[in-house]
């Protein structure tokens, strides 16, 4: 008799919003050779549409509405309890709009990746589109990064660049950025999945190596 082939890594997505990010990381999972199975989707806002994603998927979904905790900490440990009733292998934060604290950080720390519009350590925080046309910055991007306790601030895994053009606004380079999250973000968790990354005392290793460089793919 054959044996069992070994169950897949599992993930758990966490989202705020639309959730395209997550239909990314949904429609690469079915690809037949994809590492890794999306556990769940979990959601701080009881409407948002990621979770209409996921019902669309069959993919189980739980919400943990920050608006009925009285302060961060409460939120965190509610949503921390969900994700250990779950125990995936990856967290993966696909536009979840809350800052998380130290204490649940560190209960996850080296299982969880997050995506940010800009290429890090450059703009933190929100609007990185703007703020990069106001710059008269030439390259922008997108940058995925292991979680840690520093907003932003995680070991980076991969960047994309992304070209500013001359008649670009906010909301035409964000579309044009939003294209290369979805390209990356599964390429990353993929990564994961495969067991080649990880994150040590030391920073981030690929294939048993530790990156000097983020990993940076090039588009127009």
């Amino acid at each position: 008799m054959m044996a069992d082939p070994a169950p897949l890594p599992t993930i758990v997505v966490l989202a705020s919003g639309s959730g395209t990010n997550l239909q990314a990381l949904i429609d690469a999972s079915r690809e037949r050779d994809f590492p890794g199975e999306i556990l769940a989707v979990g959601c701080n806002r009881p409407g948002a549409f990621a979770l209409e994603r996921a019902a669309q998927a069959n993919i189980k979904t739980f919400v943990v509405d920050h608006k009925k905790y009285g302060s961060r900490e409460e939120f965190d440990g509610a949503l921390m309890a969900e994700l250990r009733r779950l125990n995936p292998d990856v967290i993966v934060l696909a536009g979840f709009m809350r800052i998380l604290t130290a204490d649940f950080v560190r209960a996850f720390r080296g299982r969880m990746l997050n995506i940010h519009p800009s290429l890090l350590p450059a703009y933190t925080g929100l609007n990185t589109h703007q703020r990069v046309l106001d710059a008269g910055d030439k390259v922008h991007g997108v940058s995925i990064h292991f979680v840690t306790e520093e907003l932003d601030g995680g070991p980076v895994i991969a960047q994309a660049e992304v070209a500013v053009q001359s008649d670009d606004d906010a909301e035409s380079l964000a579309e044009r950025v939003q294209q290369q999250e979805h390209v990356l973000y599964p390429i990353v968790v993929r990564w994961f999945c495969e067991g080649r990354i990880q994150l040590t005392a030391d920073g981030v290793q690929f294939d048993g190596k530790l990156l000097q460089h983020p990993m940076r793919l090039t588009a127009s």
